[in-house]
């Protein structure tokens, strides 16, 4: 007689910018080089579903993406997102009968109504909640940690809930707590964190990982996630925490998209993102181009004060217009008709930007953003061979598959 065994889950959770996407890929590629069936929900705020995008475009996921699962523009602790998270979880179970299932959750995401959720389930078990936190922000807004309890009280005694109540409750109700980023602070310095980190949660393990590499043998030695351990705390949220279930986008969060098929001006971008970001604008990414790099398909990844550009892939365009592409006629006449179907000015290239920040601050960041677009005249020059300066460091990371 067979015994039913319920599908293990991972959630990865975290504020905007700590690291879940990388480590999320680092985990997929991991399960396809070990013959691991692993199935993905991947959730992001926006409408741009950028993290999605970029999930997909793993090469076996680009050949099988039944595998994978995205909710977009709602949080999933949201009313509607744990509707849509069921809806996934037994898509998945029912079609592909998966050995682990792992959750990337938008970095605005409260992780009791997920632990709540999953409680309840019968055909899958909550494993792991892992909450991963930037070393770097941490040191830089909260003095390596030790500020984070005193501004949450202040935040109790004030009636007033923000990205700090967040942030605590995300380590509050994890099982184990990532460290990111770890290798911008100094060593006896994490020592501190975790510290003032153990304070806060003492029953979490705490990891330092670097650029996602955790193996993925290690999620399936993990005990079913004690729902005991956190009983207390969520009778305490739970009044507090009903009218977020119902919030699409809580935390006085605000998210703008930037849709434009123009470069942006390298050293106007370079002096905007001088000015202009403060810890206020919480994330923002997506894709673009820049008039002096005009063949390449770039990533923006911003998180706080910290902003990396890597590089995707060739835009199409570029690729036709290099006299040295090295393909043949019937490769480059494939490439043109594609190019003849896009309604962009500029072929394929284009920005799609998301940005996510304080609701009093989120505008002044995004029109400074869009006043980097290249104008008609600076157009006119590019088209021209003109070559703007370009502070930005000419060696970027490239994005592997």
């Amino acid at each position: 007689m067979s015994t039913f065994k319920r599908v293990p889950v991972i959630i990865l959770n975290g504020f905007l910018g700590s690291g879940k996407t990388t480590l999320f890929r680092n985990l997929l590629y991991q399960s396809k080089k070990k013959s691991i069936h692993v199935c993905a929900i991947v959730n992001d705020m926006s409408e741009l579903d950028v993290d999605g995008e970029l999930l997909g475009n793993i090469d076996f996921i680009e050949e099988d993406k039944s595998i994978l699962e995205s909710i977009h523009s709602y949080v999933l602790s949201s009313k509607k997102g744990i509707e849509l998270l069921d809806r996934a979880i037994q898509k998945l179970i029912s079609s592909q009968n998966p050995e682990l299932i792992i959750i990337e959750t938008s970095g605005s995401c409260h992780p009791m109504p997920l632990i709540e959720y999953f409680k309840e389930q019968t055909q899958v078990k909550l494993n792991g909640v892992f909450a991963l936190v930037d070393s770097l922000m941490l040191t830089h807004d909260f003095n390596y940690g030790e500020s984070l309890i005193p501004r949450m009280q202040h935040n109790l005694t004030q009636n007033k809930r923000d990205t700090v109540n967040l942030l605590v409750e995300q380590i509050l109700f994890c099982s184990h707590l990532i460290l990111t980023k770890a290798d911008r602070v100094e060593e006896a310095k994490m020592l501190q964190i975790a510290s003032h980190i153990q304070d806060i949660n003492p029953y979490t393990s705490i990891h330092s990982v670097l650029f996602g590499n955790l193996g993925i043998e290690s999620l399936f030695e993990l005990d079913e996630y004690d729902y005991f351990k956190v009983a207390q705390l969520v009778e305490e949220l739970k009044p507090v925490l009903e009218a977020e279930e119902k919030a699409d986008r809580p935390y006085d969060l605000a998210t703008r998209v930037i849709k434009d098929d123009r470069p942006f001006h390298p050293q106007r971008l370079w002096d905007i993102c001088h000015q202009y970001l403060d810890k206020r604008i919480y994330r923002s990414k997506g894709f673009f181009w820049l008039a002096s790099r005009d063949k390449h398909s770039l990533l923006w990844n911003q998180a706080a004060g910290g902003i990396n550009l890597e590089l995707v892939g060739t835009w199409r365009s570029g690729i036709v217009e290099d006299e040295h592409h090295g393909l043949s006629e019937t490769e480059i006449k494939l490439l043109k008709e594609l190019l003849a179907k896009e309604s962009g000015r500029f072929g394929d290239r284009h920005c799609d930007l998301t940005v996510i920040g304080d609701k009093a601050q989120v505008d002044r960041f995004t029109d400074a953003l869009k006043s980097c677009f290249l104008t008609d005249e600076e157009i006119a020059h590019w088209a021209n061979g003109y070559e703007f300066e370009d502070p930005w460091p000419k060696n970027l990371v490239k994005i592997t598959n």
